[in-house]
């Protein structure tokens, strides 16, 4: 079961990382920032696109504890989670309500996921 829920975490990164590369203002329409020029492009597709790519592998190293590197990687990669689903609660403090979709959908996958990961840990 531990390791199932890191390839699900990888997956999902990884997902995100190829979809930003492909499609980088696609990936941050739904938070209405708007991604039309090469600088907005190359941020969304390294923040989003390099990242995941590279919590990707570093998830799929972990699942097969490559170098021993499984509770560290796992770890790691849950209180990024859990940090962004913070960042999430404090910016909903700081301005208006929003829709649930697409930041409460995103806090809720990064919270849970996270919580899944400290567990798999």
């Amino acid at each position: 079961m531990q390791t199932t829920i890191i390839v699900i975490a990888a997956v999902f990164f990884l997902g995100m990382g190829v979809y930003a590369l492909i499609a980088p203002a696609a990936l941050a329409k739904p938070f209405r920032i708007v991604v039309d020029a090469p600088e907005s492009r190359s941020e969304v597709r390294a923040v989003y696109g390099g990242f995941g790519l590279a919590i990707a592998a570093v998830l799929a190293a972990a699942a097969i504890d490559a170098g021993g590197i499984r509770t560290g990687a796992v770890i790691t990669v849950a209180a990024a989670l859990a940090g962004m689903a913070l960042g999430r609660l404090l910016s909903r403090l700081a301005d208006k309500a929003t829709a649930f979709y697409p930041i409460w959908f995103y806090f809720w996958v990064e919270a849970i996921t996270a919580a899944l990961l400290f567990v798999s840990s």
